[in-house]
């Protein structure tokens, strides 16, 4: 990922130093293990212990020769162990370490995803108390319904990142797996004592059946957690970015002092954060097709799945943590004009309360079907020729006669639709 939408703690990461840091774990973990078993001597836990380390350039330039990282690794430590090394890797398999590598690696960066869904959160709930009685059109289509309130908008996208929040906990349960099999998984060359060892020891559960490999059902359904999320974070960003439209103006991104938002017009105020979080969710879901894909290896284990995680696995989590931290920082920040929003809740001149109307007439003893014919054309006439929406049904004599212009002025109330708000943000907030 590049480092326009990289934080430095998610990078880290997947930062070579500290991928070698979790294989030397694992490693040191299963020789403790070994020797446990009598398998190794304990001087060589003692030996790896005190003097394993390693260099990422010198691994790097022995895996020019050798073509295999986990080679060119273990090389690099016996360079630094002594004789002692031949000890290390007995009876495992590269993918022990690479697996269990992985899994900690996302186990880590879910942690992350998770402090920055409870930073967005809790400015989501702070500007949705803000607003919770912040009358606004709802609407349906992209056209104007009913009146809301700007409040439960924002509290329905805090409902959405909750789900998220427990999706993430899930996916981090489910990925948090240890394997150490030996080839094709049998436990022929490594005790299944080994693996219950480092898994305790590193925080993870023992994989059942790893044929060698984790199974991809696992990493798919924490891509496909990742997609979930990232789709929540477009769903806000574009309801920012409507708002911010021009001939809506209801809300906007913060514009900084000395911001330019078009080097060809000047009076330009464009929602570019929303705008760049909607092209990176498309980025994350890109991730969640091969990670299904990456399911159906064939037989005990292939690594076709091996380059698709190598860039997907940094790519993903690191954009997910980006998009998650800039777009709290668009809610913390976030223009709100309610003076806007009320214009527009008022400027079809009353049409938002048609549905009121028709009930009112129906509970007159109006059929629905005349009820509706009545109120229709009614608003037609304002959606096409302006005017008051309720001079137009005082002035037909089918709606007057059903019911006096006093009765029906009781329809146009805008307190009728906040009634059951304070009920809904109970509801809502009750698992904060």
């Amino acid at each position: 990922m590049i480092p326009r939408y990289s934080r430095p703690e998610m990078t880290r990461i997947w930062e070579p130093e500290n991928r070698y840091r979790i294989w030397l774990d694992i490693e040191v973990a299963a020789l403790e293990a070994m020797s446990q078993l009598g398998i190794v001597p304990e001087s060589a836990v003692k030996a790896v212990r005190e003097r394993g380390n390693f260099d990422v350039a010198r691994i790097d330039e022995i895996e020019r020769e050798t073509r295999h990282d986990v080679i060119a690794f273990l090389t690099n430590l016996a360079e630094y162990v002594g004789p002692e090394a031949r000890f290390v890797h007995q009876g495992m398999t590269s993918s022990d370490v690479l697996d269990t590598t992985l899994s900690i690696q996302l186990s880590q960066a879910i942690d992350l995803l998770l402090a920055d869904v409870d930073g967005l959160l809790a400015a989501l709930q702070r500007r949705a108390e803000e607003h919770r009685h912040t009358l606004t059109v709802g609407r349906s289509h992209g056209i104007h319904a009913e009146p809301t309130t700007f409040g439960l908008k924002l509290a329905g996208h805090w409902a959405a990142f909750r789900r998220n929040r427990d999706r993430l906990v899930a996916a981090r349960r489910e990925i948090a797996t240890c394997a150490i099999s030996g080839p094709v998984g049998t436990f022929a060359s490594v005790d299944p004592f080994v693996e219950r060892y480092v898994a305790d020891k590193l925080g993870l559960q023992v994989e059942p059946v790893s044929t060698q490999v984790i199974p991809r059902d696992r990493h798919a359904m924490v891509f496909a957690t990742f997609g979930v999320v990232a789709s929540s974070i477009e769903h806000l960003a574009i309801e920012i970015r409507h708002l911010q439209r021009t001939e809506v103006r209801e809300a906007e991104e913060f514009f900084h002092p000395g911001q330019k938002g078009s080097s060809a017009m000047p009076h330009k105020r464009n929602p570019v954060l929303t705008e760049n979080l909607t092209g990176i969710a498309r980025l994350v879901r890109g991730a969640v097709v091969p990670a299904l894909e990456n399911v159906a290896l064939w037989h005990e284990r292939d690594i076709s799945h091996s380059s698709v995680e190598r860039v997907q696995g940094p790519d993903a989590t690191i954009a997910l943590d980006f998009a998650l931290s800039r777009l709290t920082g668009v809610v913390d920040k976030l223009l709100v004009y309610p003076e806007r929003m009320q214009a527009n809740l008022d400027s079809l001149g009353g049409l938002v309360f048609s549905q009121r109307v028709l009930l009112a007439l129906t509970q007159a003893g109006v059929s629905r079907e005349d009820a509706y014919a009545m109120v229709q054309r009614n608003a037609m006439k304002v959606w096409h020729e302006g005017g008051s929406f309720l001079d137009r049904l005082a002035a037909d004599p089918e709606v007057a006669k059903a019911i006096p212009r006093e009765q029906l002025a009781h329809a146009f109330t805008y307190d009728f639709y906040t009634k059951h708000v304070d009920d809904i943000f109970t509801r809502v907030f009750a698992a904060a």
